[in-house]
């Protein structure tokens, strides 16, 4: 077994970073140092060391851009929308702050005050995902450091380069060493992260299969904080809409951005059978114009590939069982290349498909379901244990009015795809997708805990009732 962990770049293969692999119980020991010093400081300390950092990154965008781009296979322009995002997420972070759990002095009877303060965890575990490597960690890391906690982040295996950086962004700011810690390691440091005594609360990004799994780690450890933000198997409906070229944009937008690499992407397309023949014939003509490639390819690709060949060759059998179970492909998902993960996009029509399978295909695969009643539509759309995101595409509003009243996510859009999601909202779903703890704006909500304190500046106090006389 290996001491180190290597990074390779998806599109080329080439090897591109190298770490040796780190040990749990160092870094939480750590951090535990070193949390107490920093949740001592005012919070204008922390936002100010905070934007210092946002302002490290905008120095360093053009490195980081690339970095992103050569370790997922990103195209550089939507590389570029992700460091723009960590660096937009400091200021985002502090007006959350501020406004979700900031101090608050309450009405309190007999000349008392009742105050209402916030208080950090400790030591909080980051685990981060390989689809946006430095956006979603960072969308944990930032508003758990300006709460006051420390942070223990173990970035994917397959995109630790990102993560190294991002540290070490953090540390030329002057967040100290032992308050923002990088474990390097596989799912086994993962799992002694998470599984680690010296922690007081987790917060993952990833999979709905590992994230039951920490729900029932975190079972009976209930003073531990556990957010969980997972997948998605999300809907997209279109239905009494003229602009069937625009209805196909959204789509392909919801569907194979970051080549189908996000939770909130389109899995199911829902179509009016009437509207079914002339939006495929629009959408499958789009999609066969996307360029798929290298992220520093001229022209910039739409999108790039998968993150590694076990991911690739996992969706092309995926592809063939769902076309073994009755879907009929209207664009079958090719790989150009067999040594590196590149796909198409996949179209199949999964009408008849005795079995649809209620899982997230995490790629550029769509299943296109027909139906003849909108109601129907709304029940197929909720047809899943999921719950992220879910979309309309329709000029009417009454629709969107029935659609927004049922439809079972967290994030209900109309006339915009199903990703895209702006960080100064909250982010998170129901079902599969999450254990109400929504991410983005609200992630101040999870990185402290309430306090509530009844005071005087002397003690007064009588008892009225039930006491012999003297």
């Amino acid at each position: 077994m290996s001491d180190e962990l290597l990074s390779y770049e998806p599109a080329t293969g080439a090897l591109l970073w190298r770490h040796a692999i780190g040990d749990a119980d160092g870094e939480v020991a750590a951090a535990r140092e070193s949390w107490a010093e920093w949740a001592a400081k005012p919070v204008t300390f922390r936002i100010e060391t905070l934007r210092r950092y946002a302002n490290v990154v905008r120095a360093r965008t053009d490195a980081f851009t690339d970095l992103i781009a050569r370790e997922t296979g990103k195209p550089l322009w939507e590389a570029k929308t992700e460091v723009d995002s960590v660096i937009a997420k400091v200021d985002i972070s502090a007006s959350a702050f501020a406004e979700r759990t900031g101090q608050r002095q309450l009405d309190s009877p007999m000349g008392s005050r009742m105050a209402l303060r916030h208080k950090p965890h400790g030591v909080l575990a980051v685990l981060g995902p390989y689809n946006f490597p430095a956006h979603l960690p960072n969308g944990h890391i930032v508003p758990a450091l300006i709460a006051g906690n420390a942070v223990v982040f173990k970035p994917s295996e397959k995109t630790p380069a990102t993560g190294a950086f991002m540290v070490d962004c953090l540390h030329e700011a002057g967040v100290p060493q032992g308050c923002a810690r990088l474990l390097i390691g596989g799912p086994a440091e993962g799992k002694a992260l998470a599984g680690h005594d010296g922690i007081d609360g987790l917060l993952f990004t990833g999979s709905a299969r590992t994230g039951i799994a920490l729900n029932r780690q975190f079972a009976d450890r209930p003073e531990k904080i556990l957010a969980l933000e997972m997948g998605g198997n999300n809907p997209i409906i279109v239905w009494d809409t003229p602009d069937l070229y625009a209805a196909a944009i959204v789509i392909i937008q919801s569907a194979f951005t970051t080549a189908g690499q996000r939770c909130t992407a389109a899995r199911r397309l829902i179509v009016d059978e009437a509207l079914y023949e002339p939006l495929m014939a629009e959408l499958l003509k789009l999609t066969g114009r996307l360029i798929v490639g290298d992220p520093h390819t001229d022209p910039q690709p739409f999108m790039g590939p998968v993150i590694d060949n076990e991911v690739a060759d996992l969706l092309t059998e995926s592809f063939l069982e769902l076309m073994m179970r009755g879907g009929r492909p209207l664009r079958h998902m090719e790989r150009p290349f067999d040594d590196k993960p590149f796909l198409t996009p996949g179209i199949l029509d999964a009408t008849d498909m005795a079995d649809r399978p209620d899982i997230e295909l995490f790629g550029p695969i769509v299943q296109v379901i027909r139906t003849t009643d909108f109601d129907q539509a709304i029940a197929e759309a909720n047809n899943t244990r999921y719950g992220l995101s879910a979309s309309l595409i329709s000029q009417n509003p009454d629709l969107y009015n029935r659609f927004w009243a049922n439809a079972r996510a967290g994030i209900v859009n109309w006339n915009r795809p199903t990703n895209g999601a702006s960080s100064a909202a909250p982010f998170g779903g129901v079902g599969w997708s999450g254990n109400h703890r929504p991410s983005a704006y609200y992630a101040a909500d999870y990185c402290a805990y309430p306090v509530v304190s009844n005071e005087a500046d002397q003690a007064r106090a009588a008892i009225a009732v039930g006491l012999r006389e003297g």
